[in-house]
């Protein structure tokens, strides 16, 4: 029997095995524009969205207009206009599975070309909200300082011609600026992207955008624009041709970009909105006065562990994260790093059972339908993921042997071949700086240390340096899977 296209119209026609809306997509209205729209917002932001439209018919005029920046997007525009934006959500917990039909998106445009589609969506005056998840890269920043790059390419084009933005930063900045000419109401700019202090990022990009273009636009967007800070979590590995097929075989949908997660999911929200939002604590959301130890618990619980056992697990030749948990040596380094270096680390989690939430983390990394990749971890984990709590553990005097531990495996990661000779793809935006550097070093940290517009001034503690000379210099002379046992002797876990 040949698989369903899936569209509006044939929605009545999907058997029972896939969840269709209940309400008719066809009803629902924007209200939110999302820049950034990739697998993560459709499991997470438009699933909570969906989810309460099915609760309340109220809801429908909260509908997300998903727009895609880069020329990549361009086809996730081609895919989902044709299904009128419907697309398929699989949730899988490892031993069962469900899967849906996702009706929140009101429409996909795509502004790599031109952004006047996209500033037209958000001039509407029913857009309240402007979110976007664009990856730490997206916000331009300059990576020693942490603010707006204004060298940065995108940065220097939206400053040479403000009107036709393209950088996400640009577009809120242009955005603001257009509704301010006309007298219209202000929205709530929203970050759902995995940095510490989000909203406070963007607000402090935007702003320094806006001053550079405009002191009185700065001043309008710094009294008017609320920019909430959040804490999203969901692991979302990306689209692949044989996750197309599955959805085509098990489910009878011909669905040209749908989504596989994990059944778990966490949404943490400050309550600062200018226009009103969506209920979203129906659905599960959290809405709090101040999300800043909910993120950090994440960062450094989930993050900086993603990031240490995918390093370490490409060195040992693994594939995906499940089988780093199915490995004895890397199951324990990671229960003994949130338990001896990051956990320690945290301030108090209102809510929280931090030991339950430690034993999910293994459980969610462990769940072997995700097949979620070292390599996509590695490539999306920005390196603040361990020198933030390296800092912090430092910073209290405590040892930090697994820590450097996982950074060492990041620096002989960026060397760009494996034990084998082997290239190893290393998309970071200094990929080619960072190999110069492990190469001029090999098993001395040094060359890379000097970098200080990463590791800032780590370099010259002289209790990380060494930690980290000696397990580097492991792995160069005795490979992963050795270092990896001889640090479970050593660090004794």
């Amino acid at each position: 029997m040949a698989a369903i296209a899936l569209n509006r119209a044939a929605l009545g026609m999907i058997g029972p095995k896939v969840r269709r809306p209940g309400y008719d997509p066809a009803s629902v209205r924007p209200g939110i524009v999302h820049l950034g729209l990739g697998g993560f917002h459709r499991a997470h932001m438009a699933r909570y969205t969906h989810a309460l439209m099915e609760l309340d018919a109220g809801s429908l005029g909260w509908g997300i207009v998903g727009a895609g920046l880069l020329p990549a997007d361009r086809q996730m525009r081609d895919s989902l206009v044709p299904q009128d934006c419907l697309y398929t959500l699989v949730e899988r917990d490892g031993k069962a599975e469900t899967a849906a039909v996702i009706g929140s998106l009101a429409g996909v445009v795509f502004a790599g070309d031109s952004p006047e589609e996209l500033l037209a969506a958000i001039d509407g005056a029913a857009i309240r909200i402007v979110s976007l998840t664009v990856t730490e890269n997206g916000y331009c920043l300059d990576r020693a300082t942490r603010t707006l790059d204004f060298n940065n390419e995108l940065i220097r084009h939206d400053l040479a011609a403000p009107e036709t933005p393209r950088s996400a930063i640009g577009v809120i900045v242009e955005a603001c600026r257009r509704r301010r000419d006309r007298g219209a109401a202000p929205f709530t700019a929203m970050s759902c992207d995995n940095i510490q202090h989000n909203g406070d990022v963007l607000r402090a990009a935007v702003l320094a955008l806006a001053e550079r273009r405009d002191p009185a636009l700065a001043k309008w967007i710094a009294e008017k624009v609320p920019f909430p800070n959040t804490m999203v979590d969901r692991i979302t590995p990306v689209t692949t041709d044989e996750d197309r097929n599955y959805v085509e075989r098990t489910y009878g949908l011909a669905d040209r970009w749908p989504v596989l997660c994990e059944d778990f999911t966490q949404w943490v929200i400050e309550d600062r909105f200018v226009a009103g939002r969506p209920a979203w604590e129906r659905v599960g959301a959290q809405f709090v006065p101040d999300v800043a130890p909910y993120e950090i618990m994440k960062l450094r619980l989930l993050n900086a562990s993603h990031l240490a056992v995918a390093g370490l697990g490409r060195l040992a030749g693994l594939t995906y994260i499940h089988e780093t948990m199915q490995d004895p040596l890397l199951h324990r380094y990671m229960v003994a790093l949130m338990d001896r270096e990051t956990g320690p680390t945290l301030p108090e989690v209102p809510g929280i059972d931090l030991a339950d939430y430690k034993a999910t983390l293994v459980r969610r990394f462990a769940n072997p339908a995700i097949r979620d990749t070292v390599e996509r971890v590695n490539t999306d984990a920005p390196l603040n993921m361990l020198v933030v709590p390296i800092n912090a553990r430092l910073a209290m005097g405590g040892g930090v042997g697994l820590l450097a531990l996982a950074l060492a495996a990041w620096m002989r990661r960026v060397r760009g071949v494996d034990e084998s000779g082997a290239p190893i793809d290393v998309r970071h935006p200094m990929a080619a700086v960072l190999r110069e550097k492990a190469e001029e070093g090999g098993a001395d940290p040094a060359p890379l240390f000097s970098l200080t517009g990463l590791f800032g001034a780590l370099g010259s503690d002289a209790r990380l340096v060494e930690a980290v000379r000696h397990w580097l210099g492991m792995l160069y002379a005795e490979g992963a899977r050795q270092t990896i046992g001889k640090a479970a002797a050593e660090l004794r876990f």
